[in-house]
C-alpha cells in the first residue's frame, strides 16, 4: 500500500468513528471538535513526543500544515460540487441541486 492510499485509508477510518459518534447522538459540531482536540495531541506527539511541547513556532508549523490541508480540501470539495451541479444530480433530500446547498462558511452573502 502506498502512501498516499495509506493516508486515504487512516482518513476514512476518522470518518467512520466520527460517523459512529454522531450515530450515537453526539452533536456533529462536537464530533467536529474532538476530532480537531485528539488532532492537535497526536501533531504535538508526533513533534515532540509524549514528554515534550511545543513551542510557538512548532505551533505556528502544525497550522500551516492544517491551514493547506484545509484549503486544498475547499478546492476539492468545491470542485465536487459544481460538477455535479452541473450534471444536475440531486442531493439526499431531491429538492436542491448540491449547488443550491454549497455555503462558504464565513462568506456574507452565503449565510
Amino acid at each position: 500500500m502506498s502512501d498516499q492510499e495509506k493516508h486515504m485509508y487512516g482518513t476514512n477510518k476518522f470518518i467512520e468513528l466520527a460517523n459512529e459518534l454522531k450515530e450515537e447522538g453526539i452533536d456533529i459540531a462536537l464530533v467536529s471538535g474532538a476530532l480537531m482536540t485528539a488532532s492537535c495531541i497526536y501533531a504535538t506527539y508526533v513533534a515532540a513526543g509524549n514528554d515534550g511541547a511545543l513551542e510557538p513556532s512548532g505551533v505556528d508549523k502544525v497550522v500551516r500544515v492544517y491551514r493547506r490541508t484545509l484549503e486544498h480540501h475547499q478546492v476539492v470539495k468545491k470542485d465536487q460540487l459544481q460538477k455535479q451541479a452541473d450534471a444536475g444530480e440531486q442531493t439526499d433530500s431531491g429538492n436542491s441541486t448540491e449547488n443550491d446547498r454549497l455555503r462558504l462558511v464565513g462568506d456574507p452573502e452565503s449565510e
